[in-house]
């Protein structure tokens, strides 16, 4: 008697199965070609932002904890991962570990000061704090200053595949095997924040934002789950800023300022704040804008700013949460 209904049910979950990964074979596949379609070391910056944007994400869409200090760990990530490769000879992977290891301890040490506010008041203090590392950033030695770290080498990956090397095709030379490696770790990184989210973990996450009284009349130890989320938070955002300063061969101030933390609020809140997919459209949308209107000059935060008050009426849940919410679906 209940065969055919075992039966059904074991058809309907495969099929769920196909829908969510639809998606990500879509995009793998999108972003398999778009080296052959678009600048390479642009498709590559993409990914390191949009990365970033996703950490961020995870802290303030599904955590609901806004930091304006999160380029403190995008930069200082790379300054350590440039560091590592260039003067202490780490190869690529070990050097993007570390500097992912030296960003979620400074996620620790921040983020165990940091929760003991909320509101405003936790986001001036993670804004205090990412100053202190912006100032040591351009005062210590090994960090070349207003210069940044030049010339950072991309090294040999588990030392055979040579990421300096390139293919032609066509009349082009392109940087396959960095760009593969770039988006292997943009997945791998968009996974594990996926994942986190429909975990046990996560669902504790979002109880906490929706009505954390709640959760500590339940016995949640509401701290520990901020802080944990705070800390991966913080080494996604450097695996992002490593893979960046890898990619461009430099760490610089522009990577460890404030001007930074805010240009990743405005990603996420830009593609929708608490959509798994709005950061993504969020820091292609921004970082194709500075890209394209760079002969603007200073203009491109006055255009920027004018695209995202007009994106703000628009979308009020951002582009991809406003248009989950008209197709009834969580993105």
């Amino acid at each position: 008697m209940n065969a055919p209904v075992i039966k059904l049910a074991s058809v309907a979950s495969l099929q769920k199965k196909k829908t969510h990964f639809t998606p990500w074979i879509i995009a793998l596949l999108l972003a398999s070609v778009a080296p052959f379609i678009i600048y390479p070391i642009f498709a590559m910056e993409l990914m390191c932002f949009a990365l970033f944007a996703c950490a961020f994400n995870l802290l303030l869409g599904f955590g609901g904890l806004l930091s304006f200090g999160h380029a403190a760990f995008f930069g200082g990530a790379a300054y350590l991962c440039g560091h590592a490769i260039k003067h202490w000879g780490f190869s690529p992977e070990l050097g993007i570990l570390f500097a992912m290891l030296g960003a979620a301890i400074l996620g620790l040490a921040i983020g165990s000061i940091a929760i003991r506010r909320q509101g405003i008041y936790f986001a001036m203090v993670t804004l205090a704090l990412a100053q202190i590392v912006f100032f040591l950033c351009l005062q210590l030695p090994f960090t070349g200053g207003e210069d940044g770290l030049q010339g950072i080498p991309k090294g040999h990956l588990f030392g055979l595949i040579d990421l300096s090397s390139t293919v032609s095709v066509g009349q082009q030379q392109l940087p396959l095997a960095l760009y593969f490696f770039v988006l292997a770790i943009t997945f791998g990184g968009y996974w594990l924040i996926w994942r986190t989210v429909h975990s046990p973990f996560g669902m504790v996450l979002k109880a906490i934002k929706e009505n954390e009284p709640r959760a500590l009349s339940l016995g949640y130890q509401v701290n520990r789950y901020k802080l944990a989320t705070f800390v991966l938070s913080a080494a996604l955002a450097g695996l992002a800023g490593a893979t960046k300063a890898l990619v461009v061969g430099l760490a610089s101030l522009s990577d460890v300022s404030w001007h930074m933390s805010g240009e990743v609020v405005l990603m996420t809140l830009l593609g929708g704040m608490g959509t798994l997919l709005g950061p993504l459209v969020g820091a292609v949308t921004v970082s194709t804008l500075h890209h394209e209107l760079a002969s603007l000059g200073s203009w491109v935060t006055v255009t920027i700013g004018v695209v995202f008050v007009v994106c703000v009426m628009a979308f009020r849940r951002g582009i991809v949460g406003e248009i989950a919410y008209r197709l009834k679906r969580s993105f």
